[in-house]
Formats: C-alpha cells, structure tokens, sequence
C-alpha cells in the first residue's frame, strides 16, 4: 500500500522546537518550553508515500512506518478501519483525538500533520518516533531503578501539566502509551481518550494574585488532607527552588539504539496479513467523518 507528503512539516521536524531545552547552568529543563502551534500543512496524497512497515496494531487499525518520496522523511501513518470504528462505537474518540492533536504543541507530545479518509479507511499522519514503547524496555528489564522511575514521572507530569493548561485531560496513561525519541525522551501518544478538564488547582493557589506569590516564593504548600506521604513528597521535590537539586534535572536513563531515522528495530514484528480487506461503508456512514 501507498500512503501521504509532508515537504514543510517534515523540514520542521529537523527544528528543535521539540527539544529538551537547557538551563544557564547546563542541566535540562524542568518542563521544555511548548511550541508554537504548527502551521496548517498543505494538502497530501496518500501516493506521496511509501508504505515500509507496521510498527503498531490495534483493536481497529494500525501504525505503519511511510517514508515521503520526496524528502525521504519518515513518518508513523495510523490506519484506522471506518467499519470497525463504527462497529466498536469508537467514532468520538476518533474525532477527540484529532480535536486535541491539533490544539497541542508539545517536545513531550506526539505531532499530528495531516488526516485523511476515504470509503474504507481513516488516515493520521504524525511524527515517527524511532525508540519504540517505554513498555518494551520495562518487559526486557522487568523493572525499572528508582531514579529511572523517577525521570520518566518528572516528563510525564511535565506533559500532562502542559495538557490540563489546555483544559485537556489525558486519561490512557500507560507504558505502551509512552514512546521514547531518539535521545531518551518520552513522547505521549494514543489520544482517544482525551477529554476537557473541567476543575484544577495548582499546587500554590489563592484568590489574589500576589497571594499566589508570595506562596511561591514562600515554597509553603497546603497540601489536601487526603495526599499521602508519597504524592506530598513527589509534590515536593518538584517544587525545590535549587534547580540542580529539582527532581526532573537528570539525563535519559535510556537512550534507545537507533541506526538511522527509519529504523523499526525497537518495534515489534507485525504480519502484514489481511488487514487492509475492510469493504467501502456506505455515504450515510462516511458523513460521520466529513470533517475529518
């Protein structure tokens, strides 16, 4: 099968925008700075790509490894079967993760370029990220040291902080939800579930704004009565003032073995059996997906 052409958002890939950024003293960052929205791509043709390999399989659809003609940039194209989608009333969780894709921008969040559907399927075409599922490395090393444990909390909070900044609540955490990028660094992805958060605080919260400063300043939190130990004392080392000495300033603990910009080996191996026989669905069903 051939699948869509990327020429501009591939070239902004080759941008840091997603990078971990330093601090003045050379230590990473507590929380990367999000980016600018991505501008809106030109239209694509799924006859822009080559189709190379399945990295990913799912109840409904599946994540193949294209590379566009042109460039010969590489891409993760999800393929999701319109019958199944419907059939396993999954149509809202679709659209959500198209609505939430496009309003993030994120070094800590997947990128989502361009979506497509025809009469069998529908088509999102988003970054490849290269390490493969936190979940892979979990299993081969059946647990994880706690400061391991520890630098993969600080990036996840640091990009579900961001999301709840947006009014969006992630809701399918999981290992195999969490991809690492070619220097280490987690990607969350999987969408579906995604929904608008309606109630927050933050950590330091008052009425008056100055009283919001001077509690931070002050570095006293009053913590809800129902935190434990464990959630207070994560609480509070990401919150010291010493950046060096704040939870979250380490280095990867895992930098995934990668030969060049396509490679699949931190993968599983799919068959690449019948998958794509699902029949063209009828108009009625298609105007479900009209915006898509």
């Amino acid at each position: 099968m051939e699948a869509p052409g990327l020429a501009k958002a591939a070239a902004a890939d080759t941008d840091p925008q997603g990078a971990v950024e330093d601090t003045p003293d050379g230590a990473p960052a507590l929380c990367p700075s999000p980016g600018a929205p991505s501008p809106e791509p030109p239209a694509y043709r799924l006859q822009d790509f080559d189709t190379l390999a399945t990295v990913g399989t799912g109840t409904f659809g599946r994540v193949h490894l294209v590379k566009e003609k042109t460039t010969e940039h590489f891409f993760a194209l999800k393929v999701m079967s319109i019958p199944d989608v419907i059939r396993l009333k999954q149509e809202q969780h679709v659209h959500n993760e198209k609505s939430v894709l496009k309003e993030v921008s994120h070094p800590f969040l997947i990128r989502l370029f361009w979506t497509f559907h025809d009469e069998r399927f529908l088509y999102m075409l988003m970054e490849f990220v290269p390490g493969g599922e936190l979940f892979s490395y979990l299993r081969n090393r059946g647990r994880f040291a706690t400061a391991t444990g520890l630098f993969y909390s600080a990036e996840i909070i640091c990009a579900i902080e961001y999301l709840h900044s947006k009014e969006i609540v992630y809701r399918d955490l999981k290992p195999e939800n969490i991809l690492l990028d070619r220097d280490g660094h987690i990607k969350l992805t999987d969408f579906g579930f995604a929904k608008k958060l309606v109630d927050r605080f933050p950590p330091f919260f008052d009425d008056n704004p100055f009283g919001i400063y001077q509690k931070i300043l002050g570095g006293k939190i009053d913590f809800p009565r129902h935190l434990d130990f464990s959630a207070k004392d994560l609480i509070k080392k990401l919150l010291v003032v010493d950046r060096t000495k704040r939870l979250g300033n380490m280095k990867p603990p895992i930098v995934p073995k990668i030969s060049g910009d396509g490679d699949t080996s931190n993968f599983e191996t799919y068959p690449e059996n019948h998958w794509n026989a699902a029949p063209p669905v009828p108009e009625k069903d298609l105007e479900i997906f009209k915006n898509f």
